[in-house]
């Protein structure tokens, strides 16, 4: 029986070699995790608008999110990502290898911003701020468009003291990158829903225009969260605005004074020189004081009719409200709300 020439066996041995010094760099290039999240189980890395392959390779590096920057680089130019390169937020996940990032970079598999609208935002400084924190939109951009009077009156029909009512409270998802124009015409697109024709029509029966609508669905809706009272609260204030008397809405001074948590109004606080004061101020004022929600606006447009004047808390703290139809029958119920607040010690 012959043996294996020496020679065979180097080769077989070499082939062996090379086989698993391949099976290795492949391992090491294209399978093996190359991510370094410091114990977390993601991170998001944000490429900038019109970045280059260098800024690219800073984001990720400045995030510490890859961990071998050469078995990255080399696989990333085998696969182009030099000429592949879109702007947006990336989710780099734990586990995930040079292959991987790259193919979500090439294809744009970016992840969306989430942004979640609600009356807690109060004014057009809070919405650009948060704007500015959540989008590569940064607030200069942002307050040098929306001062521009014409333009907001040729796109949306609303001036800077309104444009802010643009977005209604709902979740909008985004690319970090949106433009200022795609953000705001997304806005109108569910605003111009809200306001369909039917809306529109009872506007006018009224006699209110989308603008003061919104408004006074602003005052009526900071008043209270109650669903079931809310017609009948605006329809309080119909009342006065047919009366020629001012509104003298509580929520109008929190958001003139910037006070928007404080649970009593003082006499100081009326005395505030503001557009916003509804107390020295007759009619409606310049624009909303907080996100409007569909819910208001329909308590606005539906209004109840009746002959009251006066509303207040009840002393309960029940949330809902006792209406009055002369001053006289008003001041015995603020007087019973005040004396609560006294009790419980609530200054403010």
């Amino acid at each position: 029986m012959s043996r294996p020439k020496p020679i065979k066996r180097i080769i077989f041995l070499a082939f062996v070699v090379l086989i698993g010094a391949a099976g290795y760099w492949a391992y090491m290039n294209l399978y093996k995790s190359n991510v370094n999240l410091e114990g977390k189980n993601y991170k998001f890395v944000y490429i900038p608008t019109n970045a280059n392959y260098d800024e690219l390779l800073s984001a990720l590096y400045d995030e510490n999110a890859i961990e071998n920057h050469e078995t990255f680089e080399w696989m990333a130019k085998k696969m182009d990502l030099d000429l592949n390169i879109h702007p947006g937020r990336y989710k780099i996940s734990d586990g995930m290898n040079n292959r991987q990032i790259i193919l979500m970079l090439k294809k744009n598999k970016q992840e969306k911003v989430k942004l979640t609208f609600n009356s807690q935002i109060h004014n057009l400084e809070e919405l650009i701020e948060y704007l500015d924190n959540k989008l590569e939109l940064n607030s200069d951009v942002l307050e040098e468009y929306l001062a521009d009077d014409s333009l907001l009156q040729k796109k949306y029909k609303l001036d800077p003291d309104n444009i802010f009512s643009l977005f209604l409270p709902t979740v909008y998802e985004v690319s970090w990158v949106i433009t200022k124009e795609d953000l705001f015409e997304q806005g109108k697109e569910y605003f111009d829903s809200v306001w369909n024709k039917e809306r529109i029509t009872k506007a006018k029966k009224i006699g209110y225009d989308i603008p003061k609508v919104m408004i006074l669905a602003s005052i009526v809706q900071s008043e209270s969260g109650i669903i079931d009272e809310q017609e009948k609260i605006a329809g309080v204030y119909i009342n006065r605005l047919k009366k020629d008397m001012p509104l003298q809405a509580d929520p109008t001074l929190k958001f003139a004074n910037k006070n928007f948590d404080v649970q009593r109004v003082t006499n100081a606080d009326k005395e505030i020189d503001s557009p916003y004061n509804t107390y020295k101020n007759k009619g409606l004022p310049p624009g909303p004081i907080c996100l409007v929600y569909t819910s208001s606006i329909d308590a606005v447009l539906n209004y109840e009719a009746h002959n009251f004047i006066f509303f207040c808390a009840k002393p309960d703290f029940s949330g809902f409200s006792v209406f009055s139809a002369t001053y006289d029958q008003h001041l015995k119920h603020a007087q019973a709300y005040q004396d609560a607040l006294d009790k419980k010690g609530i200054k403010r």
